[in-house]
């Protein structure tokens, strides 16, 4: 299973992680990823998704050498996370949402600071690249607050800066985005489309927010109970499970509902028949070819097209899969 952008920066084969854990008096084996083979090309842009343990935390630990494997095979970046995982801390950038790399009392440009030199960066290149950073993520106002008194927005910011300081091939971001406010969410994702067209990171992004992986992600692992249940694009992820995409119309005029539209399937109306709803499937016919329909009935003065919640998606694939 592969993108086809470059070579692999993420490559599992057969990969699997069991624990022990307690059930009472007894001890039984959960696994966590069972048969995980995935590969990642230089340069993608990857959603990792799935419901609360499905294993994709586990499967990141994996892919930077926190957790040993039971089974199967992982390299990141060429590197064995484990056996080398020295320098594997150099080509990866990970963001944990519920987790920070920031010395809390400190700046956030004294944090900075440290993670240069721990990254080795030369003077030049720590200046060039933290002045890239605060301009392009608008860390200026906050630069020199402790990051304590950060609000989560500003935080959020500045980790996933802390994570690209060091220009690592591969990024790993799980929940960036928690918890954060619209505006907050446009910004930080705004940010990550430039970063990935001006220097070519890979990105593997983990996360409940189905806009995240809408606006950011190309491509889309779906796991279920730690194995690999779907592989493709979002709109093909919709098709697998035959969601509808649904035509929103406002009319001239209040009317009756207009149930026999050929091609969709009324949902319903409001506002005395203002506006109307039809659902149809992207695979049989268009929205175009939808909307000819109805306005050979009546005058449509607007319009819009909704795409299919992607968490119902994921719904429904489990279900499928039951």
């Amino acid at each position: 299973m592969q993108g086809d952008v470059g070579e692999p920066v993420i490559e599992t084969e057969g990969l699997g992680r069991e624990f022990r854990v307690r059930d009472g008096l007894r001890r039984r084996t959960v696994v966590a990823v069972d048969g995980l083979s995935v590969r990642v090309g230089a340069g993608e842009a990857v959603g990792y998704i799935g419901a609360n343990g499905a294993g994709k935390s586990t499967t990141i630990k994996m892919l930077v050498g926190i957790l040993v494997p039971t089974r199967g095979s992982v390299r990141t970046c060429g590197l064995r996370p484990v056996q080398d995982r020295r320098r594997l801390v150099r080509r990866v950038g990970v963001v944990f949402g519920q987790r920070s790399q920031l010395w809390w009392d400190l700046p956030v440009r004294e944090s900075f600071a440290i993670l240069a030199s721990i990254h080795g960066l030369s003077p030049d290149r720590e200046r060039s690249r933290t002045d890239e950073l605060v301009e392009r993520l608008e860390m200026g106002a906050y630069w020199t607050t402790p990051v304590r008194q950060l609000s989560l927005g500003q935080r959020m910011r500045a980790e996933v800066a802390a994570a690209l300081l060091h220009s690592p091939d591969l990024v790993i971001l799980d929940e960036p985005t928690i918890g954060l406010d619209v505006l907050s969410k446009q910004r930080l994702r705004e940010f990550l489309v430039t970063e990935r067209r001006a220097h070519g990171t890979t990105l593997l992004l983990t996360t409940h927010d189905m806009g995240d992986v809408e606006r950011l992600c190309e491509r889309v692992l779906l796991v279920d109970h730690g194995r690999l249940a779907y592989e493709g694009t979002l709109a093909g992820l919709s098709r697998t499970v035959g969601v509808e995409r649904v035509l929103v119309v406002d009319l001239a005029e209040p009317g009756p509902d207009l149930v026999t539209v050929p091609g969709a399937r009324h949902l319903g109306s409001e506002g005395g028949g203002l506006r109307q709803r039809f659902a149809f499937d992207a695979e049989v016919t268009t929205a175009a070819k939808v909307l000819a329909a109805v306005s050979e009935q009546v005058e449509v003065v607007d319009l819009s097209v909704e795409e299919p919640d992607v968490e119902d998606v994921v719904r429904r694939v489990y279900a499928a899969r039951r």
